[in-house]
């Protein structure tokens, strides 16, 4: 994709999310909206748009007025683009209808289809979520989720889903094999009964129920007995109150479960008014799972190494990440000047992106922080060299060298000294290049090539 395709995006979600803060929610819907036309595999940017929509309805669960004549002609769209297998066309129809009624099952299974066809996994499984929550006994939706869940490696979630389909229907056969065979595929996946000695080392039915705050018939236990449920009541009980849902929040963060923080923290920030604390903890967390999704990619291919299809899903889901937090760490840099550490943060990103002279001014700035010094001035370091200045590279390793622990930082402390070591080498300091490939093959056997070039040197 472009890379301006991507700025603009950039620029309609900042713009949306101005608009969302004045509750200005005609404008909200339809910056989100361009903004994922233009990066239509952004899953934020879908799960933002869908929650503006929702509020602008007033979570009535119907949508606009008369919805049901307005789709008509939405709906003779998203045929005609599924005939002719126009995924690209689907999609738009289909997010065209959403904005009319974000709840319509088909049109978020409409999305579903169009984003599985082109490789948008993340934004299909969301789509099909919304669909399931809408028609919760719609048994094609609940297949498709499962077999989304299944791809995803989500195979708990996966069970989950057939399980629902064989309710549904005791009947469906598909539905018991395939919940049986994904159920002992997730025990193996984990290395739960394949590790354990005995069954005992098996959660047992009533401490599952205990984690997850209920009783064994899946009954929510009473106030004070789930923290969970002790919130919900509290939101259902004062709804316009922020303190509620950040509570709330941070519950979910301490539990791992970033996907239901999420739009606590987004509810917070729209009744604070556009708070910008409460605006940063909504980016964090949007990041978070934006970084978790791509670390799921990531534990996939260790297993699939040769999936080439799979790779390039990663390395385009991963320069998405550092896009989106150079976005949120330009603005944090302009919002807190004096703190380096948000400096140091973004200038990793542009080094990831190779934007070296983006990245130079901040990590000088960096240095000023002991805490980070070192690697800072590493980083500088291969910043320079990238650039062709060696002699400006070496004095950075000069300074870094010292601060190194080859116990604690054992990483830096290898780079500095094998980029120290090339640098010599090219200038035919042989002795010098010895003594510092000599460090790295202490610290690290294996790390590049320094064992190579040491017994070269050494030869000679």
């Amino acid at each position: 994709m472009a890379p301006d395709k991507k700025k603009i995006a950039g620029d309609c979600w900042r713009k949306g999310s101005e608009a969302m803060s004045k509750e200005n929610w005609d404008y909200a819907v339809d910056m989100f909206a361009r903004a994922v036309m233009l990066v239509p595999d952004n899953l934020v940017y879908r799960q933002t748009l869908r929650g503006v929509e929702t509020r602008k309805y007033n979570n009535n669960g119907t949508g606009a007025k008369m919805a049901g004549m307005k789709l008509v002609s939405v709906r003779g769209k998203t045929k005609k683009a599924r005939l002719k297998q126009n995924w690209g066309d689907l999609d738009k129809a289909a997010e065209e209808g959403l904005a009319i009624n974000p709840w319509d099952a088909q049109l978020n299974a409409d999305v579903g289809d169009a984003c599985k066809n082109q490789g948008f996994i993340d934004v299909a499984l969301f789509a099909y979520q919304k669909a399931v929550q809408s028609d919760p006994n719609n048994k094609e939706f609940l297949k498709v989720l499962a077999e989304l869940y299944e791809q995803r490696g989500e195979y708990p979630n996966a069970v989950e889903a057939w399980e629902r389909i064989r309710k549904i229907d005791p009947l469906d056969a598909e539905a018991r094999t395939k919940a049986n065979a994904l159920a002992a595929t997730s025990v193996m996946d984990r290395g739960g009964y394949e590790e354990a000695d005995t069954t005992k080392d098996a959660m047992a039915d009533h401490e599952v129920a205990k984690r997850l705050g209920k009783s064994l018939d899946g009954e929510a236990d009473g106030p004070g007995q789930s923290e969970e449920a002790d919130l919900q009541r509290a939101i259902r009980k004062d709804p316009e109150n922020k303190d509620v849902y950040i509570h709330a929040a941070d519950f979910y963060k301490r539990e791992g479960e970033s996907i239901k923080a999420l739009p606590m923290l987004q509810k917070a920030y729209e009744l604070s008014g556009g708070n910008e604390d409460l605006k940063e903890q909504v980016e964090d967390v949007e990041l978070e799972i934006f970084k978790k999704d791509v670390d799921k990619i990531k534990d996939v291919m260790a297993k699939r190494p040769n999936d080439e299809g799979l790779k390039k899903r990663f390395k385009k889901k991963d320069d998405e990440l550092v896009t989106r937090e150079i976005d949120v760490f330009k603005k944090r840099v302009e919002r807190h000047n004096n703190d380096v550490r948000y400096k140091f943060q973004l200038a990793k990103r542009y080094v990831k992106k190779k934007q070296y002279t983006d990245a130079i001014p901040l990590l000088q700035q960096s240095v000023r922080d002991n805490r980070i010094a070192a690697e800072a001035l590493v980083m500088l370091g291969k910043c320079f060299l990238a650039e062709k200045k060696g002699g400006l590279a070496k004095r950075q390793f000069d300074k870094a060298i010292p601060l190194l622990d080859p116990t604690d930082d054992a990483d830096a402390f290898c780079e500095a000294h094998y980029w120290m070591g090339r640098i010599c080498q090219e200038q035919g300091d042989l002795a010098a290049a010895e003594d510092h490939y000599g460090a790295v093959v202490e610290c690290n056997y294996n790390f590049k090539d320094a064992l190579k070039r040491l017994e070269q040197i050494q030869e000679d």
